[in-house]
């Protein structure tokens, strides 16, 4: 049966197929709560020193550990917010055949996908998703031009809310990475130079309800290939984060947005800051949704940490790359995991070598 099929008719399936079930091993029971800080920005954004010094002290402490946080006071409206949630919950409850229509093709990163069955066969998560491109490079709006041109007429104010979305998202991100530098104490316009003018990944969730949960994972233990992440999840719960050798929950807020580092910033910090093991459980009642928004640098800019933070460390932890090469490696050759950096940097000089 066809993975997209199966999520949408989930209720006629009695039994978990095999290829959705996953390895004894990636099922460990959740241990706790992840003791990460929420970091209220509202000082930050208002210009207060102090409370800026003290914001990333809380970001520093988190991203030393396991690299999550939450924030609040973030400056994207709760309104928006709902809307995003209204509008993709609407996208996920279309017929299955409308949702195919704007399914991914193996050469391209954006649109629908039914548990990522077009790039594997086996450890499928219990997900479907709906990706597509945001950048501000162009006049137009990308994302309102996306929506309205490939799901439909019908979905043009969806396009709108989530172009907002973006807006904010991308706005966010940029504060983040000045406090981020900050943190390291590094010329706070560092990054946010590094990443005005990139194109990031908006990429919407969901996690339909799930007869045998015990047995498969809505998203399987990964850390992220990208810089940052800018998620909202529901009150449902079912983030768990890898940290002092257990799996902890993180505590869902609608007020606050989670943050974590990915291995590109891993590598912009010098290996200081971690890009931490992560996954989503599905539950038996309730499906979930999240939106996730994954601030990337332009494809072609070389990626490398601030010569003042190699200088106090005294050895460079990883070579120059692009983040399109980080791309291609997950896109064509690895599937994301806790190891993924350090075996895209032995791919990367290995093809170096042969080149």
């Amino acid at each position: 049966m066809d993975s997209s099929l199966l999520l949408s008719e989930v209720d006629a399936v009695p039994h978990l197929p095999t290829n959705f079930i996953w390895p004894n091993e990636y099922l460990v029971d959740v241990q706790g709560e992840l003791q990460a800080p929420v970091v209220d920005l509202d000082g930050f954004l208002r210009g207060d020193q102090e409370a800026t010094q003290y914001a990333a002290k809380l970001i520093r402490e988190a991203c030393l550990n396991h690299g999550f946080f939450q924030v609040i006071n973030h400056g994207v409206d709760s309104r928006l917010i709902r809307e995003a949630h209204s509008q993709i919950d609407t996208f996920f409850k279309l017929p299955i055949h409308r949702k195919l229509s704007v399914q991914k093709t193996p050469a391209s990163m954006w649109g629908y996908s039914g548990a990522h069955a077009h790039r594997f066969s086996s450890k499928l998560p219990w997900k479907e998703t709906l990706s597509f491109p945001y950048h501000e490079n162009t006049l137009e709006h990308v994302v309102t031009n996306y929506f309205k041109s490939t799901i439909g007429e019908d979905f043009e104010q969806a396009g709108v809310i989530f172009q907002k979305y973006c807006d904010g998202m991308k706005q966010l991100g940029l504060k983040l990475v000045e406090l981020l530098a900050i943190s390291l104490g590094v010329d706070r316009l560092h990054y946010r130079e590094l990443f005005s003018d990139g194109c990031s990944i908006m990429r919407c969730n969901n996690y339909p309800s799930c007869q045998q949960p015990s047995l498969t994972l809505g998203t399987g233990p990964h850390c992220d290939p990208t810089s940052i992440t800018i998620l909202h999840q529901d009150l449902v719960g079912g983030l768990h984060v890898f940290a002092d050798k257990k799996w902890k929950t993180v505590q869902p807020r609608l007020d606050a947005l989670v943050v974590n580092i990915g291995d590109t910033f891993t590598a912009l910090s010098n290996g200081r800051y971690k890009s931490c093991l992560h996954r989503a459980v599905v539950n038996k009642y309730k499906e979930r949704k999240s939106l996730a928004f994954f601030l990337c640098p332009k494809e072609d800019k070389v990626l490398r940490a601030p010569d003042s933070v190699v200088g106090m460390d005294g050895t460079k932890q990883y070579p120059d790359f692009t983040w399109s090469d980080l791309l291609q490696f997950t896109q064509n050759h690895y599937r994301a995991d806790q190891a993924t950096l350090p075996n895209f940097i032995n791919w990367l000089l290995s093809s170096k070598t042969t080149n």
